[in-house]
């Protein structure tokens, strides 16, 4: 329904949405009186943020529910869809990655930036790195599915890294058992999932089933490894959130992870549009936008601060999750253990992000931008020779390298054409995801400037974009003919030196990275009766190609397919000179 008047509203319960002349939301809200608590916009307030938002609301619409839970649940779904300009939200929560556990017959394990109905979530992770080294490590301890599709044994398989359900290695039902494994590492559930190990390798050890005793052995050291690096702080207990914040000029949030009495993450987040706002309902609209699956809540959330509607979002977190959760304040020695954990963390944090604040609106005020560079991308490109050329982006965040960010690109197109390949990675960049750069930093002057701005300019995207020449390290723009020169012991200067060189090593690391393994590769392709299964065999022996070049000739003629004759051809192909190599 639309109204005009404040006194048209009903005195129900029921969301409001707020609506400028041309339609646009400005602010979305739940109230169990529709009516009174629209009506309190229009009091007298010291809230500029408010104060703001009442000259532009021209139209409200609401929507009736039966219960307050009920507009609980439909207000937050509205605010993470339309992020009202004028509502308190998570600082772009699209970057945040959750993982997600497949619903295919046998799952794989991918991370994503979209939560859609097909699979299980785990997040949103703050760490992007962390968390691809966190799936890399489960898909090798459990050995879970890494195709797409299921065509035939591939080189995990052969590698020992995969059980190959493609191959019917394994039955659905074992494979299943891995994936729910999967579920409760993530719940720190690590002693569950070590008893059941232990009692699988003292079953097939007493079948003599010798392999796999030893598959699953090494499975229980590396469980074992990460358990004992989890900071433990008190013996046992229920999993629990512990929730701290500061509200200054932009809220920050940090939570720590507790599951099965141990410290398994951190994670935190900026809040926007929370100057003058009470911490009570940052805290509350934080907890709303931030739990959105089962998996992520805890039976317990432990609040430093008071928190709006705690009862009602008890009641809506623990019809979620299917159990009751309780929101409280802490209470007993190792709850304020973990508080001053978590105190202490946030302190750190608050003076790095004034800090960061600050050298950004260096950045803003220096080179006339219209927007806190929030969000800064570093492009290069790495051609040397004209051999396996590549592209490279890096991602700064605050000020601070994001490598889960950080973006790197085989070239395709043909040819010594720099505006050809920055083209490329621009617009494959800009193709999968939609969250865009505050500025763009390109190594080199005036030329590589404005090449780059041709691309954007092609490809409709509206970026400011600036270039540092290495020689004289002046920056170049598009809204000035003359170069800008900041003082040597400019903090803004630094940033911007510190993502062209990380965009430089990046791009230089992964052509080199390339080229040797094409040259690797080479060596033992070219080397007549080494096809791809001695290849692998190889390779897996040896633990690479360095392994295969210090073998000996006897040590060569052990490995699986290798007689005396191949051993000694592999042995003197490997140790002639290469020329034109490093």
């Amino acid at each position: 329904m639309v109204v005009k008047r404040v006194d048209d509203l009903p005195d129900k319960i029921g969301v409001y949405i707020l609506k400028d002349e041309k339609g646009n939301i400005l602010y979305i809200g739940k109230s169990i009186s529709l009516r009174k608590r629209v009506r309190s916009y229009f009091q007298p307030t010291g809230n500029p943020k408010i104060k703001t938002m009442k000259k532009h609301i021209d139209h409200i619409e609401y929507i009736l529910t039966d219960t307050e839970r009920e507009a609980l649940i439909l207000e937050s779904n509205l605010i993470k869809r339309y992020k009202p300009p004028y509502n308190i939200h998570l600082k772009d929560d699209k970057r945040y990655p959750y993982l997600k556990i497949t619903n295919e017959e046998y799952p794989r394990i991918t991370i994503t930036r979209r939560i859609t109905s097909d699979g299980a979530y785990l997040g949103p992770f703050t760490n992007t790195f962390a968390a691809k080294k966190m799936i890399k490590f489960l898909k090798s301890l459990f050995k879970i599915r890494d195709c797409k599709r299921m065509d035939g044994p591939c080189l995990n398989n052969q590698m020992g890294l995969c059980y190959s359900p493609c191959t019917g290695n394994i039955s659905r039902d074992e494979y299943m058992q891995m994936i729910r494994r999967v579920e409760l590492f993530f719940q720190g559930q690590y002693k569950d999932i070590l008893e059941e190990l232990e009692e699988e390798m003292e079953d097939a050890a007493s079948n003599l089933e010798f392999e796999k005793a030893a598959t699953i052995r090494d499975q229980i050291i590396s469980l074992k490894e990460v358990m004992g690096k989890e900071h433990t702080i008190f013996t046992r207990g229920i999993d629990k959130d512990i929730i701290t914040g500061r509200f200054d000029n932009k809220a920050i949030i940090m939570i720590l992870h507790i599951k099965d009495g141990k410290i398994i993450g951190k994670d935190d987040f900026t809040m926007d549009n929370t100057n003058k706002e009470n911490p009570k309902r940052i805290l509350s609209a934080f907890i709303q936008q931030y739990y959105s699956t089962p998996h992520q809540i805890p039976e317990e959330i432990i609040m430093e601060h008071d928190i709006d509607q705690r009862g009602l979002l008890e009641e809506w977190l623990s019809n979620l999750k299917g159990v009751k959760v309780k929101i409280r304040k802490p209470t007993g020695r190792s709850d304020l253990k973990l508080l001053k954990a978590a105190v202490k963390g946030i302190q750190t944090l608050s003076k790095e992000k004034v800090e960061s604040h600050k050298i950004l609106a260096e950045l803003k005020r220096q080179l006339k931008l219209p927007n806190h560079p929030r969000r800064i991308e570093g492009y290069d490109i790495s051609n040397i020779g004209r051999e396996a050329p590549v592209g490279a982006m890096v991602t700064f965040i605050d000020g601070k390298p994001a490598k889960g960010l950080y973006r790197r690109y085989k070239i395709r197109a043909r040819g010594p054409d720099d505006y050809a390949m920055i083209r490329e990675i621009i617009k494959r960049r800009y193709s999968k995801d939609e969250t865009k750069a505050d500025l763009i930093v390109v190594d080199g002057g005036r030329g590589q400037l404005n090449l780059t701005l041709r691309v954007l300019e092609s490809l409709n995207v509206k970026i400011p974009v600036i270039g540092i020449a290495k020689r004289d390290e002046k920056i170049y723009t598009a809204s000035s003919m003359n170069p800008i020169k900041l003082p040597k012991d400019s903090r803004a200067l630094h940033l911007i030196q510190h993502v062209r060189d990380e965009a430089h090593r990046f791009a230089i690391e992964y052509h080199r990275k390339l080229r040797n393994k094409n040259f690797k590769a080479s060596q033992l392709d070219k080397i007549r009766g080494v096809g791809p299964k001695r290849k692998i065999s190889l390779l897996r022996h040896f633990k690479g190609m360095e392994g295969i070049k210090g073998a000996s000739i006897e040590e060569l003629s052990q490995v699986d397919g290798i007689n005396r004759k191949l051993a000694e051809k592999i042995h003197k192909h490997l140790h002639k000179p290469q020329g034109g190599h490093n």
